[in-house]
Order: structure tokens, then sequence, then C-alpha cells
């Protein structure tokens, strides 16, 4: 699909099915059945969000309430399967979601 191929080099928040919601630089993406695979760099586990309604928003505007986001350790690589969303952030989301203070014990 092109406007997926559109998005290679992007920084994304995309949601699975039963995975969760990620943010990352979108490198691949591989067709499965109705679902997509695709693979991340640099990218976080966004757990919990607070100042953005959906992702839809935090893709848009980011949070606005960044000390309230458990946003997990930035990983180098990850390949997630049953994409079901893919949203394009916006360089205002990307300063936002970037700052978000890395979440770990």
């Amino acid at each position: 699909m092109k406007a997926i191929e559109k998005l290679i080099g992007k920084k994304v928040v995309i949601r699975s099915y039963g995975a969760g919601v990620f943010f990352g630089t979108l490198n691949e993406v591989e067709k499965c059945e109705d679902k997509w695979t695709v693979e991340l760099l640099n990218c976080r586990r966004l757990w919990y969000w607070d100042g953005a309604c959906s992702i839809t928003q935090l893709a848009v505007d980011g949070t606005k309430v960044p000390s309230n986001c458990k946003f997990t350790i930035t990983e180098s690589s990850i390949v997630v399967s049953s994409v079901i969303e893919i949203h394009e952030c916006t360089e205002k989301a990307v300063e936002s979601i970037e700052s978000v203070r890395e979440w770990k014990k």
C-alpha cells in the first residue's frame, strides 16, 4: 500500500492488536493477512499517557502532561505484528513524546 510506504523513515505511533501502542521510526512493513507487521527503530512502548484523549491526538499534539506518562526505555529495534493503526507524528508530537522521561524500575 503506497500510503504506508510513504511513512517509511518517519516517526509514527502504532497500535497493535494485543501488544499495545508504540512510538518510533517506521523502518519496514509487511502485510500479513488483514494486518501489518512492522519494524520500528528507536522505539518506546507507550504504556500510559495523560494529556491526550487518544493515540490520534497523541500523534498530532503529543501529551500535555509529560510528567504523568509512562513511556518505556528506548529500544533500538522491535518487530510488532498485528498492527491495526499507523499514525504519522507531527513535529510537535515528536518533541512532546521524546521529552517524556523513560519509565523504568
